[in-house]
């Protein structure tokens, strides 16, 4: 699997699978990808590769729950990497160029959704973490 910035600066490569695809509607996804949800889908850190561009990526400690990588030059969101869990990466999946065999599967934090915004899909929701 292959995925980019807007740009077209960063580029990487994914070797392994996704899982746990998910929706996430916390306030700081939504801030940062400035839209209702972020799509994130779980991966083996080994499997991803950035191929083009590394010293364009960004890191934002959003909290002290998590780190975040973007495009410094495009401001695109790449991964969401948990402090507490280190062998533990989420990629954007509205970063990809490939089509995934993964579909989300569940939202989390729908406690804080954005009030403008219904979900209307069948898929589990959570008001929290998915734990």
């Amino acid at each position: 699997m292959r995925g980019s910035c807007l740009c077209g600066g960063v580029r990487y490569e994914i070797s392994g699978d996704l899982h746990d695809m998910h929706c996430c509607h916390c306030g700081m996804c939504r801030k940062a990808h400035g839209a209702a949800f972020a799509t994130y889908a779980g991966l083996d850190p080994r499997d991803l590769r950035f191929t083009q561009g590394e010293e364009l990526i960004g890191r934002y400690q959003s909290s002290d729950r998590a780190q975040r990588t973007f495009c410094r030059r495009c401001g695109s969101n790449f991964t969401f990497e948990p402090t507490a869990t280190p062998g533990e990466i989420w990629i954007a999946a509205g970063s990809f160029d490939s089509e995934p065999r993964e579909r989300p599967a569940f939202h989390i934090f729908v406690a804080s959704k954005a009030p403008w915004f219904e979900i209307s899909d069948a898929m589990k929701q959570y008001p929290g973490d998915n734990d």
